[in-house]
């Protein structure tokens, strides 16, 4: 079959015209052909084998390109990659390869487009366009990838097992792509990834939290996750989430397994929000749970100060996984530590105090931290969802209430340190902290107004119980 039409860009006659003056055969490869079959828009990035020196035609192309845009050569790899029109381009040479067992880097010998689509992970990603001007637009499919493009199937060109173990990422890459795309991953596949899971060990943590994250950013994420757990790899990423399985029960007494409940609160967060950190809140919310299950006879199932306990491995696991330590996993951790915050709201009585606590503790996070709650209602009572998700109604229309009347979001004291220094002429000491204390505290409350002088009233009142002379109008 032919398909001109999907190299119908400025670019693809400029690489055939490259290549031909250059003696060289080329072909658009990968994600690009798959795309355009899938009809999953405009692909921005660009995959491109030719039979010879991928550098030599990438620089090649650069000069027949307006401006002559930059090209960037990676020596190590064979490879060259250029920007041009808002796409990015990447060159190689077809080549075959061979690993070693102890390493994910093959190496690499020149070979034949044949040889090229036998290294690819799978089928459909094994799909080329000819860019020869006698052929422009050809398919060439040596492993049938549009059938299972049409089937709806992950399946490796060559035997799963060597692919996968070969190349432990591509394993990731099965679960990312079945996720991203609704596919089923090929039975015997399946079974290669169960037999190569401890392989995933010779993977760089960066790489694998890179798959981790497009699972996590797909429509269903829970799709994923279960084939992860299935296949034994979540064991060997996130044991924390794997440690949530099962139910167990005593005298009677069941809880609801942790495990499966989270990947419903993820796939309920996904539907409102691109939020990837905010979805690992989703993912990480009941971590803590885990280690601080326990029964009592008198209350049944326990898991006292799980979002504390649970907010402290969040930072284990963002560092063992290699994650950013910085605000991103700060936002997790709060996400994660005030996950029950506005459920207890919403099941007792909704009291200006406590929103303002909320708002405070949260700051401008409350908005997230609400649609992280509401998505952790997973009854399939319906009267208790429908009653759950009221409740969580008046407590946003209580906070929008509260924020317009007392300001507590990005919460600013109206007497400062330096305010009490000068009224009592003092020096930095512990009682402006109490002070400042107090006035926040009674804010909080409701007790005084947000404003400056019913603070000052307080803090004269406060440090005359502290003893301090006022010597300041």
């Amino acid at each position: 079959m032919n398909y001109k039409e999907a190299l119908g860009h400025k670019i693809f006659s400029i690489v055939s015209k490259s290549s031909e003056e250059l003696g060289l055969k080329s072909y658009v490869i990968g994600g690009f052909v798959r795309d355009f079959l899938l009809e999953r828009g405009t692909h921005k990035d660009i995959d491109i084998v030719t039979i010879g020196s991928g550098i030599a035609l990438a620089k090649h192309v650069a000069k027949n390109l307006p401006n002559n845009p930059k090209v960037q050569v990676f020596k190590t790899y064979g490879t060259a990659m250029l920007r041009y029109d808002d796409i990015e381009i990447e060159f190689v040479g077809a080549r075959k390869e061979s690993y070693n067992a102890d390493s994910r880097n093959p190496i690499v010998e020149n070979g034949t487009l044949e040889d090229d689509q036998n290294r690819r992970d799978f089928t459909i990603n094994a799909l080329a366009l000819d860019l020869c001007e006698e052929n422009f637009g050809k398919l060439l499919d040596p492993f049938y990838g549009t059938a299972d493009l049409n089937s709806k199937i992950i399946r490796t060109p060559l035997d799963p097992n060597v692919t996968y173990s070969d190349d432990p990422l591509r394993m990731m890459r099965a679960i990312r792509f079945a996720t991203q795309l609704n596919f089923n991953i090929e039975d015997k596949s399946l079974e290669a990834i169960s037999n190569n899971k401890q392989r995933i060990e010779i993977i760089t943590k960066e790489r694998i939290i890179v798959e981790l994250h497009k699972i996590l950013e797909s429509k269903k994420p829970s799709e994923g996750f279960l084939i992860l757990e299935k296949t034994g790899l979540l064991d060997f990423i996130l044991p924390e989430l794997t440690a949530l399985k099962g139910i167990d029960e005593v005298e009677g007494q069941r809880h609801k397994d942790n495990f499966y409940h989270t990947l419903e609160v993820v796939d309920n967060i996904a539907k409102h929000t691109n939020n990837l950190w905010l979805r690992w809140a989703a993912l990480l919310h009941d971590i803590g749970k885990a280690p601080t299950k326990k029964f009592s006879k008198k209350v049944g199932w326990t898991f006292h100060a799980h979002e504390f306990e649970g907010s402290k491995m969040v930072y284990k696991l963002f560092k063992r996984l290699k994650m950013p330590l910085n605000d991103k996993m700060k936002f997790v951790q709060k996400m994660v530590f005030m996950s029950s915050r506005p459920i207890v709201l919403a099941e007792d009585i909704v009291t200006d105090s406590a929103v303002r606590r909320l708002v405070f503790d949260a700051g401008d996070f409350v908005e997230d931290l609400m649609i992280l709650c509401e998505a952790d209602i997973t009854t399939k009572n319906p009267n208790k969802f429908k009653k759950y998700h009221h409740n969580f109604q008046i407590v946003r229309n209580k906070i929008v209430e509260v924020e317009e009347r007392d300001h507590i979001r990005n919460f600013q004291p109206p007497i400062s340190g330096s305010d009490i220094m000068k009224t009592f002429s003092l020096k930095p000491s512990k009682e402006i902290g109490l002070i400042k204390e107090v006035i926040k505290e009674a804010i909080l409350e409701g007790d005084i107004p947000n404003e400056y002088e019913a603070a000052f009233k307080l803090m004269v009142k406060e440090g005359e119980r502290l003893g301090l002379t006022k010597t300041s109008n």
